[in-house]
């Protein structure tokens, strides 16, 4: 589907005007409303109130994203407090609760499940794709592994999708801000007789390089270097779906949907450090470390430094900075999404069948410090998931169960390559590591009501997992380029063609597990506002083999977690949640480089502890005002961790340990804080305006596992202010806005990076800067 097809996807949506849409849930109360609507949402694959489900959660309309300017995952944790979302480049890391995974292997899998429309996503290069038409979003805290499954031991984020209603109507919106940013987006209905109705959608999101790079780097005449550019962090994206929904006949549901995904971005390209410079190195003594580097031990008869305490970042200007020597890279995603359901309710018991086909191809350039290109070349992904689901009510109990499959294949093809190897360049690695990954499971849930108020809730889910792959890590350094003059060459290239002429290490493996999870709890429904909550639920992600072969066994997470849900007031003026939580978590797989000529290595910490208290309010005093507040607080260290580390001297061939229990988890702030406040100005005839303001504090955190003070993030707010005007009776508005107005770019990757006898470099990169601009919709 190409760009010329998305683009009329667009301009259908724009154009179409009719009726309402369809109504969706709400988070913000209307003018003329004074409560709170009620929210539904489908966290336990039924529809109910969220103040009625045991599970701490956030849920987020589709209009309060679009409000709140969220057009893309990263941009999600605005408005859930919990989830800590960052990029390394082109992956897309996402915790929750302190609990999340910072890898890029294929062998390895994420801690939060992703789905949309039951679509289960897992790779972290796809994660950001656009977000556009969304009803809205539930985040659920906490372990799922009975009927999430596996890879959700820190919770689940769930995307559901605007369906179609079935009277005409449309929406559109288009926003203009600083950064050049544009986004055109929209949809129509069209429906089909009786029967159901047809939705179209669509998005356009472009901005200019966030960051900007006033060195002139060098640009070898290629077209895999765009030869001139100077800023990057920049979006071009385009999507379109189609959405069709029918009820032929009484009972029968069926909804099926087809997407298509194009990027074509600049990554941000990132700031770094020369550790081994005079201001940064550790000196040349043999028997002290300086400059904030501590000794860690000795090897080769000298003192072993590494970089705890060192203050690279203190330097470096987070909004303009020097891109590494070989320039900025580019990045080009195309993805091709379908999926469906049908479900049919037979009476005794529903039965509901959802299914999902995705297949993304990634060709992509990236520049890294000082002169390093990582390069791949027309890597897939191609996933499938498929899920059998029964429920029903019988005698007062409430039963689910089912099977779900799930299949993944990736192909990979590329490596590391620098200009200053040999006399025009190579590769310090290239892999190939085709992977197949293949889950099965069986799980059910029954809630047996003990008396009026009391429930009861088991469940359990049985697990198998299949991964193989035979890993293909080739000896570039034997294979001479042709063309180009002098240290830099005309450019890497795809090596797949003469693998064998440069020889190559094969490694055939195998990893195969199982898993049973469970969950039991007890619900008291105190009255019909107050539901008070306990219980004990189990979740694991599997395990896998990393680059170098090695293996590494599952994570596990037993969480304990109780609660209580309250909505009050003579007209449901107010919410309160609040949820406190012990997690006995186990095993978790973290990621380190020891060797980039081998590639990342994984292994498994022995032992985390995770504690926290969250409290989630929302009020509405008046017709007119809405304030909405959260308090998270998140204890998360390791308690037992031996982790290879890196020696500032060390030859590569090592891999030393270091006693690392007591840090902090990455990405586990210990205070997350927000406000949030709306108020209507009436205007008589002329309309309403509507002012919003909504600012968070989150406290300071680590990006990686070792606290080295330069992947340190301090505490610091992000404030969002807007000003809507609405005219009476009218179906459009406008709204004029400001996101991160402290203009603080919060670090959202950090690490330190050793070639031996090449380069030592600190690298980091950043949160978007301040933006601005004006935004107009219309919904018919």
């Amino acid at each position: 589907m190409s760009k010329m097809f998305l683009r009329g996807i667009l301009l259908i949506g724009a154009c179409g005007c009719a009726l309402n849409t369809a109504a969706r849930a709400q988070s913000v109360p209307t003018a003329d409303s004074d409560i709170l609507q009620e929210v539904i949402v489908t966290a336990q694959h039924r529809a109910e109130n969220v103040q009625d489900v045991p599970i701490a959660m956030s849920v987020v309309s589709g209009e309060a994203l679009a409000q709140k300017g969220v057009t893309d995952f990263t941009s999600m944790q605005k408005l859930a407090p919990s989830l800590n979302i960052t990029n390394d480049t082109n992956n897309t890391r996402v915790s929750v609760r302190g609990i999340g995974t910072l890898s890029n292997n294929e062998a390895q899998d994420q801690s939060i499940a992703v789905n949309i429309d039951g679509e289960y996503i897992n790779r972290p290069t796809i994660l950001n794709a656009a977000i556009f038409d969304v009803d809205r979003v539930e985040v659920l805290r906490g372990p799922q592994g009975t009927l999430y499954g596996r890879n959700t031991t820190g919770g689940a984020v769930n995307f559901i999708t605007r369906k179609p209603g079935d009277t005409w109507g449309g929406n559109a919106a288009v926003t203009y801000g600083n950064y050049d940013q544009v986004i055109v987006e929209g949809g129509i209905d069209i429906p089909l007789g009786t029967v159901g109705g047809l939705r179209i959608s669509g998005v356009h999101r472009s901005h200019d390089g966030y960051d900007e790079h006033t060195n002139t780097p060098f640009s070898p005449t290629s077209a895999y270097i765009p030869s001139n550019a100077n800023r990057s962090d920049t979006d071009d994206t385009n999507a379109g779906r189609v959405t069709l929904v029918l009820k032929p006949v009484e009972g029968l549901t069926v909804q099926a949907a087809v997407e298509r995904i194009v990027q074509d971005v600049i990554p941000a390209s990132q700031a770094w450090a020369d550790m081994t410079s005079a201001q940064n190195n550790p000196g040349t003594s043999t028997t002290t470390c300086g400059n904030g580097w501590v000794s860690a031990g000795t090897a080769g008869g000298s003192v072993a430094c590494i970089p705890q305490n060192t203050h690279a970042l203190s330097g470096i200007n987070r909004h303009t900075y020097d891109s590494p020597l070989m320039g900025v890279g580019w990045l080009q995603q195309h993805s091709t999404a379908a999926r469906g359901q049908i479900a049919y309710d037979f009476g005794p018991a529903t039965v509901t069948y959802t299914g999902g086909y995705r297949t993304t191809s990634d060709t992509n350039v990236l520049t890294l410090a000082p002169a390093f290109l990582f390069t791949h070349y027309n890597e897939t992904v191609e996933t499938q998931s498929h899920e059998l689901r029964f429920n029903g009510v019988w005698d007062g109990v409430l039963w689910q169960g089912g099977a779900f499959y799930f299949r993944e294949l990736q192909a990979t093809n590329g490596g590391l390559y620098t200009p200053f190897v040999g006399d025009k360049g190579s590769y310090v690695n290239y892999f190939q590591h085709p992977t197949d990954s293949r889950s099965w499971s069986g799980f059910g849930q029954v809630e047996v009501p003990l008396f009026d108020a009391l429930t009861a809730v088991v469940g359990g889910r049985y697990t198998s997992d299949v991964r193989t792959a035979t890993f293909a890590n080739f000896n570039p350094f034997y294979y001479v380029f042709s063309g180009g003059t002098g240290a830099y060459n005309t450019g890497p290239t795809d090596l797949s063609g003469v693998a064998s002429s440069i020889g190559a290490s094969r490694l055939p493996l195998h990893y195969e597990g199982s898993k049973f999870t469970w969950l039991a709890g007890l619900n008291y429904k105190l009255d019909a506002d107050t539901l008070i909550y306990g219980k004990v639920s189990t979740g694991f992600k599997a395990g896998g083999f990393d680059g170098t072969g090695n293996s590494f066994r599952p994570e596990t997470n037993t969480a304990y977690e109780g609660g209580v849900k309250l909505t009050r007031g003579d007209n449901s003026q107010y919410t309160l949640d609040v949820a406190g939580f012990y997690y006995d978590y186990k095993d978790l797989q973290n990621d380190v480089l020891l060797n980039p000529a081998a590639g990342a290595q994984t292994f498994n910490a022995g032992k985390a502890t995770i504690y926290g208290i969250e409290v989630e309010g929302k009020v509405r005093p008046t017709r007119d005002d809405t304030i909405s507040a959260s308090v998270n607080w998140l204890h998360a260290t390791y308690d037992k961790f031996l982790g290879s580390v890196s020696y500032y001297n060390e030859s590569g061939t090592e891999a030393p340990t270091i006693d690392l229990s007591g840090n902090r988890l990455p990405q586990a702030p210990e205070w997350v804080l927000t406000l949030g406040y709306d108020h209507v100005f009436h205007l008589g005839t002329a309309g309403s305006l509507t002012a919003s303001a909504y600012t968070r504090y989150k406290g300071d955190y680590y990006l990686d596992f070792y606290n080295y003070n330069d992947s340190h993030q301090v505490g610091h707010t992000e404030t969002d202010l807007s000003v809507t005007y609405k005219p009476e009776s009218k179906a459009y508005s406008v709204q004029l806005y400001v996101h991160n107005l402290e203009d603080y770019r919060s670090l959202a990757y950090a690490g330190n990076v050793v070639v031996p006898g090449q380069a030592n470099i600190w690298n980091w990169q950043f949160g978007p800067p301040r933006t601005f601009g004006v935004r107009a919709s219309a919904d018919w």
